[in-house]
């Protein structure tokens, strides 16, 4: 008898474990990279908010097969591959979304205050 999908390992955890996690790492450094460059400066806020938004819609859905490879009863090298980054960018690229709009709105004050001293 043949065992069904969800019981056997999707995928060699000891060669392929790390990829979502290094994917999504180099992911989310470049876009930390590109907001500690633009979000000072008021650059590119629609580019930044809709790319950090995908980000952190990607590290959901990271944690949702994390999770699914868990409950399935996948090896751990599996679902902790998955449920890691899952968890870690639910929990960082959300909470920074809220400082980088507010350095959005810090610049836009700034901008406004320049203004009105001309």
């Amino acid at each position: 008898m043949t065992q069904a999908w969800f019981a056997t390992a999707w995928f060699d955890p000891n060669q392929y474990a790390w990829i979502p996690g290094a994917a999504y790492g180099v992911l989310a450094g470049l876009m930390g990279g590109l907001v500690a460059w633009l979000v000072p400066r008021g650059r590119a806020k629609d580019f930044i908010l809709r790319a950090w938004s995908t980000l952190w819609a990607l590290a959901v859905a990271l944690l949702i097969v994390g999770l699914v490879a868990l409950i399935n009863g996948q090896p751990w090298g599996v679902w902790y591959g998955f449920l890691l980054p899952g968890t870690v960018g639910t929990l960082v690229v959300g909470a920074n979304s809220y400082v980088i709009l507010k350095r959005y709105r810090d610049v836009e004050e700034r901008r406004v205050a320049a203004k009105d001293l001309l």
